[in-house]
């Protein structure tokens, strides 16, 4: 206990008189940021399984928490039945369906105002406005909950759920509450062990990359529109090249460029000249994205070239062309002298 204390004493003192419920509210905002920024961590399922806890339930736990931060009618910490015909709190499972509902109306709407701001809807500021705006919110029920008697403060009974819970599971009344009690562990297990073999293992047809080309707009924003088609040889016209592994697995790419002059026969196209420009070699995690600039430089010269961009997973076959690549991008150009 003296340990515990003086554990304690490091925190400030607003944290260290923090209650347990708004306590957890801001240990699940770090560890859902901590989820989904650092390296090692954001490739595993806790990334996941904190986003999904902190999406559907903090934000709204804490705007609950600030709109009522007095008890209600329902059990007290001694499981006596309290109820306060002047007090204007919602007891636990109210409390605990408006905090599903609110942070379902909460998060769209943090959506939609980023949308309107420079920033748009990225990972960061996701995570930024949400963690900020539970927060604020956290905080403000803090105040308002210790200015209240204490007698009147909401507060989770957590001891005598745990002391029930206890008694319940080691000390069973009969043997069939015993078995009851049994079933009741394996189910949880079964489900938990369901939930993250889903959430590991991706369904079939799930597992894919994505392959484009962009240019840089009037405004410095990268748009899949107005793409250079006229070219002097010798001179530089750049367009962006951009991968997206969704691959569930760190996957190495190769991305060719080539210049190709190309003839209609029958119904194939035939190449009947080629000169390679540049050779991309990125190496991605899953969810991650990747975009570098290439500044093209043709140095065949003719009408209605094709400006091919193939893309591999690993290293490329000795025959590189668009019927051995994974996926495949091109601009028909016309280069001048």
């Amino acid at each position: 206990m003296a340990e515990t204390k003086a554990w304690k004493l490091l925190l400030p003192r607003q944290l260290r008189h923090l209650p347990a419920d708004l306590a957890g509210v801001v240990g699940v905002v770090i560890l859902t940021n901590l989820a989904a920024l650092l390296p090692v961590v954001s490739e595993t399922p806790v990334r996941i399984i904190a986003g999904l806890v902190f999406v559907l339930f903090i934000p709204g736990y804490a705007f609950i928490a600030a709109l009522f931060p007095e008890a209600g009618s329902g059990p007290s910490t001694d499981g006596e039945t309290v109820s306060n015909p002047q007090a204007d709190g919602i007891d636990g499972i109210e409390r605990t369906a408006l905090s599903f509902g609110l942070s379902i109306a909460l998060v769209p709407l943090v959506g939609l105002v980023l949308n309107f701001t420079p920033w748009g809807i990225r990972l960061l500021p996701i995570l930024v406005s949400l963690s900020g705006l539970t927060l604020v919110l956290t905080a403000v029920a803090a105040v308002r909950r210790w200015a209240l008697p204490a007698d009147e403060r909401f507060r989770v009974p957590y001891r005598a759920w745990l002391s029930a819970g206890r008694e319940e599971l080691f000390s069973p009344a009969s043997r069939t509450d015993a078995a009851l009690n049994v079933l009741l562990v394996l189910s949880i297990l079964l489900a938990a062990a369901s939930v993250g073999y889903a959430v590991t293992v991706p369904k079939d047809g799930e597992r894919f990359s994505e392959f484009y080309l962009l240019t840089e707009g009037e405004d410095g924003e990268l748009v899949a529109d107005g793409y250079p088609t006229e070219f002097e040889r010798g001179e530089g016209r750049s367009l962006i090249v951009g991968i997206g592994n969704q691959e569930h697995e760190q996957t190495e790419y190769t991305v060719i460029a080539e210049l190709q002059r190309v003839e209609r026969v029958g119904n194939e196209t035939q190449v009947r000249e080629r000169s390679e420009l540049r050779r991309f070699q990125p190496t991605l995690g899953h969810n991650k994205t990747w975009q570098r600039q290439h500044e093209v430089e043709p140095e065949m010269t003719g009408e209605r070239l094709r400006l091919q961009y193939l893309l591999y997973r690993g290293s490329p076959p000795e025959t590189v062309d668009q019927s051995t690549a994974y996926r495949e991008v091109h601009l028909w150009v016309n280069v001048t002298g």
